[in-house]
């Protein structure tokens, strides 16, 4: 996802603002832009005020595969030799990193964290430092996060169904005492031996990630640090954990 400060320098520094109105738009051309440019079905007439406003809304609102597309529109739109020549220095700086925010959201793109039905401030805490991390400093920095989200939310659920923890106990023991003792994990339906088989395996993620946090991610002063790749193939891992138990626990 694309932070505020950069959301602003592409508007802003890039594209340029005219009087509250974002550079040469129209609400027509506003309107063409995104199926023509960027072969996306936006509509900026759901949005509220002027043309920069609703581009802002829009730009902030979308998930990171559509906001790529939309910065292609833009560049393709605006290419550096549409700017006057004593500006074309200082475009073609910040469309080199526009290229690159393109880059980082269609190759470092998370899975969506759905809302939760079961919470509390803690986890929610957690999820958002995890999002910032990972936009502001990249995967590594959100394993340690994503890992105390999902670790809150089955201590949680645990906690609203009565089923009693001891003391410290880890993330794969939480789960599999959910796994034993929780209704909505009990109830059969199509093929429920191999999805019995995918949420043991789920079992074995969780007990990697309890090493992964502790040894090779910040939550403490690890010499030797997950690779970015390899860091949001973790947080990937979790979040399709988190998503999933997110669905059977919603009732």
């Amino acid at each position: 996802m694309l932070t505020r400060p950069e959301i602003y320098m592409i508007t802003n520094s890039y594209i340029g603002v005219n009087g509250g109105y974002l550079g040469d738009f129209s609400y027509r051309t506003h309107e063409e832009f995104y199926p023509y440019y960027c072969d996306v079905n936006i509509s900026p007439s759901a949005y509220e005020g002027t043309t920069r406003q609703k581009f802002l809304a829009i730009l902030e609102n979308a998930d990171p595969s559509t906001q790529a597309k939309i910065l292609k529109g833009v560049l393709k739109k605006y290419p550096v030799e549409f700017f006057p020549e004593e500006q074309r220095e200082i475009k073609q700086k910040a469309a080199r990193e526009i290229k690159e925010l393109i880059n980082r959201l269609e190759s470092g793109q998370a899975v969506a964290n759905e809302r939760l039905y079961v919470t509390n401030a803690t986890v929610e805490r957690a999820i958002q430092d995890t999002k910032v991390l990972i936009e502001t400093n990249g995967a590594t920095s959100g394993v340690d996060r994503i890992h105390t989200a999902l670790h809150g939310y089955l201590k949680e659920v645990c906690r609203q169904a009565g089923i009693s923890l001891g003391e410290g106990e880890t993330l794969t023991q939480v789960f599999k005492k959910l796994k034993v003792n929780h209704p909505a994990l009990q109830i059969g339906g199509t093929r429920q031996d191999d999805i019995d088989q995918i949420i043991n395996s789920f079992s074995n993620t969780l007990d990697k990630l309890n090493p992964i946090r502790n040894k090779a991610s910040l939550s403490h002063p690890n010499e030797e640090l997950l690779e970015e790749d390899e860091a949001m193939f973790v947080v990937n891992s979790a979040q399709t954990v988190l998503n999933y138990l997110n669905r059977k626990f919603k009732n």
